[in-house]
């Protein structure tokens, strides 16, 4: 059979065979195969010209997905799957980029880490399933994370929270929400209790009284509507407590509140 026809068409070229056979082929298969109008082929070169049309279309478009930003061979994957690669093609394609450089997913998990001791605030165990979900392998991430030290981004984290939570909440309510906002960023608990010790929260009576105070102003009226006598109090109460208060703190400011 004989080609009848090439024609650009946006990214791809239309083939076309005298025989009325249409297929869209990339610029790299007219190269490969020193393609042009008038030219014989056979059915065999025909499929040879298909399969390696569809991986070069696939290959452009997994580097067009690359050229924004690093992906790991999963993100790739998916990619090509959601734009319709066959999918016997796609580790044909995949091969060939991990084989250029263009997909390393050591390197990209090595990045991502580095990034985050650099200016982020996420602990090993954030960090570790972040790079899960990536479809980085545990082996890689393990390998990327065993010589790493985190201590000083928890303790930033925690400088921040300190600064966060100062003059709004008790002196237990701090230590246990820095505590609980460490452990939800992926530090384990020895880290956390060690920026504790290094924050050195000391409790201040007159700061967590003053507090109390402010809460009873707000918290009064309120229960005042529903409540009397010792059922008033003991709503009042419970609600500093579960704020962290000192229940020796309350008591004796609900003495001279009330």
């Amino acid at each position: 059979m004989k080609i009848s026809k090439i024609e650009k068409k946006k990214r791809l070229y239309l083939l076309e065979l005298d025989s009325k056979e249409k297929l869209y082929i990339t610029e790299d298969t007219i190269v490969h195969f020193m393609l042009s109008k008038d030219k014989m082929i056979t059915n065999e070169e025909l499929n040879e010209i298909q399969t390696f049309a569809q991986f070069s279309y696939g290959k452009n478009l997994a580097l067009y997905f690359l050229s924004f930003k690093p992906r790991t061979e999963k993100e790739v994957k998916d990619y090509l799957y959601n734009h319709d690669i066959e999918g016997k093609m796609i580790p044909q394609i995949l091969s060939d980029l991990k084989k250029d450089k263009w997909i390393d997913d050591y390197r990209y998990a090595e990045a991502y880490i580095n990034q985050n001791l650099d200016n982020g605030d996420k602990g090993p165990y954030v960090l570790r399933q972040k790079l899960i979900q990536k479809g980085i392998s545990k082996g890689i991430i393990e390998e990327t994370l065993i010589n790493q030290d985190f201590s000083h981004i928890a303790s930033k984290a925690g400088q921040k929270l300190y600064k966060k939570y100062t003059g709004r909440y008790p002196t237990k309510a701090i230590k246990d929400k820095i505590q609980q906002n460490l452990l939800n960023k992926g530090f384990d608990y020895q880290t956390a209790k060690e920026v504790l010790e290094e924050l050195a929260i000391e409790k201040d009576q007159e700061d967590d009284m003053d507090l109390i105070f402010r809460e009873l102003d707000k918290l009064f009226p309120r229960y005042q509507k529903k409540y009397q006598g010792y059922d008033l109090k003991q709503h009042l109460l419970q609600s500093l407590a579960r704020k962290g208060y000192d229940f020796s703190d309350i008591t004796s400011a609900l003495r001279d509140y009330l």
